[in-house]
C-alpha cells in the first residue's frame, strides 16, 4: 500500500470541494428544508457526472480525505452545540418519547433491511439518520461501520425526502389533530428527521398558532435525541469489530474497547462536556457549531463527487421505502407515546 498523500498532493480535491461547500451552504441558507448538505451531495453528484471521462486522478487524495477526515471533524465540532445540562433539564420529559421513537426505527430499519434485502450498511444509516438527527448522526456512523460514499448519498437522499415531506405536512396534520404547542414540539422534535427541518416545521408552527414559542422545545428535544449518536456508534463500532474479527480481519485479536471505540467520537463527547462543565458562552460555542455544519456540507460535497447519480436512481426504490416505513413508524409512536403520557 502506497504512502498516504501528502497536504500539496491533497490540497486541489480539498479546494474543489471547498468551492462546493460554499455555493451549497448559501443556497441552504435561502432554501432551509432543503439545507446544505442535500445542495452538496447534489452539486458534487452533478460535477461528477460532467468529468466523466476526464482525468480527476489529481483531485481524489482530497476528495477522499474530505469524505474521511474533514467529516470526522464536522461530528467533532458538533458537540460544542450540546450543553448536557440543559439538554437534561428541557429535555428529560420527552426522554420517553425519543428512546421509544428511536428504537422502532432501528427495528423497523432491521426487519425491512431483511425482508426487502436492502444493502445492510444503507439500511443502518437510514435507520440512524431517520431516529436520531439525519444527516448529522449519517455523519458520525458511516465511518464506524465503513460505508462508501455512495451508501451515504443514497442514505442522505432518502431522509431529505422525508425531511421535506414532514416539513411541509406536519404543522398542518398537527392542528388537524388537536395537538397542543407543547405535544406539537415534542412531535417535531421526536418524529423530524434533521434539525434544519425540525425548526422548518416549528417555525410553521408558530407562524399558524402566534405566541405559540414551539421553536426553542422542539429543538431542545433534537439536542436530546442528538445524544443518541454516543451509545448508537459505540455499540455499531463493537459489532463491526466483532464482526471484523469474525471474518478474520483486523478484529482477530482479543477485544478492546479503546480501538472499538471510534476516536472522533470520544472528542465529540469531550467537546460536549467541555460545554457543559466550563459553560462555554454562545459567543464561543455558536461558530463552532457553524463551523460543523459547514464541514458536514463540504464532506458531503466529496461524497457527491464519489457518486454515480445515475446509479443512485437506479437503485434507489428499496431505500425509499425503507425510509418511508421507519419514517411513518417514528411519527405514529411519537404520537402515541404522547398519548400514553398525557401530553396529547
Amino acid at each position: 500500500m502506497t504512502e498516504s498523500p501528502n497536504l500539496a498532493e491533497k490540497a486541489r480535491g480539498l479546494l474543489l470541494c471547498l468551492a462546493i461547500a460554499v455555493v451549497a451552504w448559501i443556497c441552504g441558507q435561502h432554501a432551509d428544508v432543503v439545507g446544505g448538505p442535500v445542495f452538496g451531495i447534489l452539486f458534487g453528484m452533478l460535477l461528477a457526472q460532467v468529468l466523466r471521462g476526464h482525468d480527476v486522478s489529481a483531485l481524489q487524495p482530497g476528495i477522499k480525505f474530505t469524505s474521511k477526515y474533514v467529516l470526522q471533524a464536522a461530528v467533532v465540532f458538533l458537540g460544542f452545540g450540546l450543553n448536557l445540562a440543559q439538554v437534561a433539564k428541557v429535555g428529560a420529559t420527552s426522554l420517553p418519547v425519543i428512546v421509544s421513537t428511536i428504537s422502532t426505527s432501528l427495528v423497523v430499519s432491521f426487519v425491512m433491511c431483511r425482508a426487502m434485502h436492502v444493502p445492510g450498511k444503507i439500511a443502518t444509516l437510514i435507520g440512524v439518520g431517520s431516529s436520531i438527527c439525519g444527516g448529522s448522526a449519517i455523519a458520525a456512523t458511516a465511518p464506524v461501520i465503513r460505508a462508501d460514499d455512495e451508501d451515504v448519498a443514497q442514505a442522505i437522499s432518502v431522509i431529505f425526502l422525508f425531511n421535506v415531506i414532514a416539513a411541509l405536512v406536519f404543522p398542518t396534520l398537527g392542528g388537524m389533530l388537536g395537538l397542543t404547542n407543547e405535544g406539537f414540539g415534542l412531535f417535531a422534535g421526536t418524529a423530524v428527521n434533521d434539525t434544519s427541518s425540525v425548526t422548518a416545521a416549528a417555525a410553521a408552527w408558530d407562524g399558524m398558532h402566534p405566541g405559540a414559542n414551539t421553536l426553542d422545545a422542539a429543538t431542545i428535544v433534537k439536542l436530546t435525541r442528538t445524544l443518541a449518536i454516543i451509545p448508537i456508534t459505540l455499540t455499531l463500532a463493537v459489532w463491526q469489530m466483532r464482526t471484523d474479527r469474525s471474518a478474520g480481519g483486523e478484529g482477530t485479536s482479543t477485544f478492546s474497547l479503546r480501538r472499538a471505540f471510534p476516536t472522533f467520537v470520544g472528542l465529540f463527547v469531550l467537546a460536549s462536556l467541555a460545554t457543559t462543565v466550563f459553560a462555554l458562552p454562545a459567543a464561543v460555542t455558536a461558530p463552532l457549531k457553524t463551523l460543523s455544519k459547514f464541514l458536514i456540507v463540504m464532506a458531503m460535497s466529496a461524497i457527491g463527487l464519489n457518486t454515480d447519480i445515475v446509479k443512485l436512481v437506479r437503485t434507489g426504490g428499496k431505500p425509499i421505502a425503507l425510509g418511508a416505513c421507519c419514517w411513518v413508524a417514528i411519527a405514529c409512536v411519537s404520537l402515541g407515546m404522547q398519548h400514553v403520557i398525557g401530553i396529547w
